[in-house]
Parts: structure tokens; C-alpha cells; sequence
């Protein structure tokens, strides 16, 4: 028997005895299928938002913070199959889910001619101490597999998350402005002068994580930056 045939027979039987569930809806994924079934994928909500038109995205930022452009890959809600996605992602390490979202938008913005100029792609940061309860920075992965699409260089050391703030999806621009002005940290020695940056990070709500990253990036002087994010809260 080969090996291939052998693996085959192992992985149908694990399957049988710890059968593969939808993340979306829980129901037993078929053979072919990851992360999500076929129903889910084709009800997950993408928002069409490119590099090439002003979208809703873009707006989130006017008047606070020089964004060259910017775009998410689906919209989230509070209740939904995105939703169960990134809880998933963030709080029962399933890492796999960031590939698998950077995998699929990944494929999409090859296409993007405004990409192409991309030379880093950045991840927002985790904490220190979230990271080692998580064991990774939910953004990492999604961020690595977008970068190697677009054929630009991962960098997961510009900047440091230097605050544990506790998660604010609950409070309002204010408060997330006054609870990360002063959370990250520019790495001194990182040299990105005349670069186009891509910001990366899970979900943009009021935008206030990425203008207190943007923030610390603009301090290295003559660079551009782009944002793209897994979600956005319409």
C-alpha cells in the first residue's frame, strides 16, 4: 500500500471518530471542505471593497489619519457566521481561520494593481501576555499569507503592543481613542523610510486601533500606508 493511500485511510478514519464541523454552523463538514461548508461560504458577507474605488473603509479614516487606501474583506455582525469566525480565531485556537481568510483574500488582491507597490505588510499587535495565553497574534497569520500573495515582506517586529487593554468592542470612539493612544511602540531600529506599509489587522469598528498604529508608523517619516482588515463593522 502506498503512503499516499495509507494517509488516505488515516485521515478518513480520524474524520469518523473526530468528524470536521463548519465553524459557521457546526454542521459535519464534508470531504473537500475546510473551516467552512459550502452553504457558509457562499453566505459570508463580502463587502466588495478594493484598492481601486473610495469605499466605506476609506471613510472611517478622512480627517484623521494620512491613509492612502483601505478595504476589508467581509462585514461583521453581532450575531453571524463572521462573527463565530474570529471567536474562533481569537479565543479557541483555531489559527488555521487566519490563513484561511488570508488564502481566499489573498487570491483577490492579486489582482490589485495598487497592491503592487506594497513593500511591508504589518500586523496590529498583541499584547505580550495575550500572546503567550493564545499562543500567536490572531492578525500573524492572516497578515503572513496576504503578504506572500502580493509578494510583499512580512514584518511582525515594527511594532509592540506595550498596554494589555481589555477588548472594546463595547465602548464607543471616545473611550477606544483615550484606551490606545498610548498602548504601541514604533521598534527604534526598524529602518521603513520611502515605504509603502499595509496595516493589517482582525476588525475595524471606529478605526481607533489602526489611527494609534498609523500614528506610530508616520513617526518614521516619508512613508505611505495602506490598511486592510479581515472585518468591518458596517
Amino acid at each position: 500500500m502506498n503512503i499516499k493511500r495509507l494517509a488516505k485511510i488515516l485521515n478518513d478514519i480520524n474524520n469518523i471518530l473526530l468528524p470536521l464541523v463548519c465553524f459557521g454552523c457546526n454542521a459535519q463538514l464534508s470531504r473537500g471542505e475546510s473551516i467552512l461548508c459550502a452553504v457558509c461560504r457562499h453566505e459570508l458577507p463580502l463587502t466588495d471593497y478594493n484598492f481601486t474605488h473610495e469605499n466605506k473603509v476609506d471613510l472611517i479614516f478622512y480627517g484623521r489619519i494620512p491613509i492612502k487606501k483601505a478595504a476589508s474583506f467581509v462585514f461583521f455582525a453581532k450575531n453571524g457566521i463572521v462573527k463565530n469566525l474570529l471567536h474562533h480565531l481569537k479565543y479557541n485556537n483555531q489559527e488555521q481561520i487566519g490563513a484561511f481568510f488570508g488564502d481566499w483574500y489573498g487570491a483577490i488582491l492579486q489582482n490589485e494593481k495598487a497592491l503592487q507597490n506594497i513593500d511591508i505588510v504589518v500586523p496590529v499587535p498583541s499584547h505580550p501576555k495575550k500572546i503567550k495565553k493564545r499562543g500567536y497574534n490572531q492578525v500573524a497569520l492572516f497578515a503572513k499569507t496576504i503578504a506572500a500573495s502580493i509578494n510583499a515582506e512580512y514584518r511582525g517586529d515594527v511594532l509592540t503592543k506595550i498596554i494589555n487593554t481589555k477588548t472594546q468592542t463595547k465602548k464607543d470612539r471616545q473611550l477606544r481613542w483615550d484606551n490606545t493612544k498610548e498602548v504601541f511602540l514604533l521598534t527604534p531600529s526598524c529602518k521603513l523610510k520611502c515605504k509603502h506599509i499595509l496595516l493589517v489587522d482582525d476588525v475595524i469598528t471606529t478605526g481607533a486601533t489602526i489611527e494609534a498604529c498609523a500614528k506610530k508608523l508616520h513617526q518614521i517619516g516619508n512613508i505611505d500606508i495602506s490598511v486592510l482588515s479581515i472585518a468591518v463593522v458596517p
